[in-house]
């Protein structure tokens, strides 16, 4: 493993989590006039017509063999399952105690690539991913009278994210990003289909289309990049850079709701950036003290 390989799995991981919360800041603006199902499913609609198109222009339909990979439906149950449950705690628990318990998800995956993959990994990583939590903890602070049973069911959403992400990282060479992200969305479009015949639909504007369109692009770079991100760097020194995405809800709770954060939260903030800036340059460090004939990261 190159440090440069390391670097683009890095880089990808923070432009995936970029393009996901601002598909969220999107989804929310139209949030409250529009149910959840109707948004997934135009949102989807849209965004599976985006990316047939790119998949026609790059050549993805001439090999669709590649794509019958077990990876790949792996991938989409983990995707389609992961929003059901995640959404459906979401809706019963405070949003501060829904986002922490996702945060588990760089240490489900951190120790599931330990585990099955045998990716390498040292205490020191195992600290700083462990601190990088707690400064999430210390940003969305929830309160312990907002667990109940419906945490069960959103740790039961981290573990499918985490079969999605270790599944992508299963996934052949010759397997095309765009026509995996394009099957994943058509999965989870259909789900919001589902979920119009339980909710019903609502009459939309051309504003809630024009939200909706601008979230389709960013989910798009959202897939597209969290699958590069898998597929590029060692998981246990990517995945601690989906923290990022805190980062990003802060700007953009500023700039959209004036939600300004208070000292526990910018406190938080400092923990998680240098967690991740620990975790890169550990790595660099590793790699530049492996000789030729060592195994790449080896860490004791």
């Amino acid at each position: 493993m190159q440090v440069s390989d390391n670097s683009r799995g890095i880089a990808a991981m923070l432009v995936a989590m970029a393009g996901f919360i601002f598909n969220d800041a999107m989804v929310k603006l139209v949030s409250e006039s529009l149910p959840l199902g109707q948004i997934m499913m135009v949102r989807g609609g849209i965004s599976v017509v985006l990316l047939t198109c790119l998949c026609y222009v790059t050549g993805v339909f001439a090999n669709l063999p590649v794509l019958k990979h077990r990876a790949v439906g792996w991938r989409m149950l983990g995707e389609m399952s992961a929003t059901v449950l995640y959404l459906s705690a979401l809706f019963q628990l405070p949003i501060a105690n829904a986002t922490a318990i996702l945060q588990a998800l760089p240490l489900v995956v951190t120790a599931a690539a330990a585990m099955f993959f045998r990716d390498p990994v040292g205490w020191r990583r195992w600290t700083a991913i462990l601190v990088g939590f707690l400064g999430v903890l210390l940003i969305v602070r929830p309160g312990l009278s907002g667990f109940n049973a419906w945490s069960f069911v959103a740790l039961g959403g981290v573990f499918f994210m985490a079969v999605r992400d270790l599944a992508t990282r299963q996934l052949p060479k010759e397997t095309p990003t765009l026509g995996v992200a394009l099957l994943t969305m058509i999965g989870v479009s259909l789900l919001g289909g589902a979920m119009v015949l339980v909710h019903g639909w609502e009459p939309m504007n051309l504003k809630q289309l024009a939200y909706l369109f601008v979230a389709s692009v960013f989910i798009i770079i959202g897939y597209i990049f969290i699958i590069a991100a898998m597929r590029t760097g060692e998981i246990v020194v990517v995945a601690p850079f989906r923290y990022s995405i805190v980062l990003w809800a802060i700007l953009l709770g500023y700039l959209f709701w004036d939600e300004v954060p208070d000292l526990m939260t910018l406190l938080g903030t400092g923990v998680v950036v240098l967690t991740g800036v620990y975790t890169f340059m550990r790595e660099r460090k590793l790699l530049a003290g492996i000789p030729r004939h060592s195994t790449p990261g080896a860490e004791k």
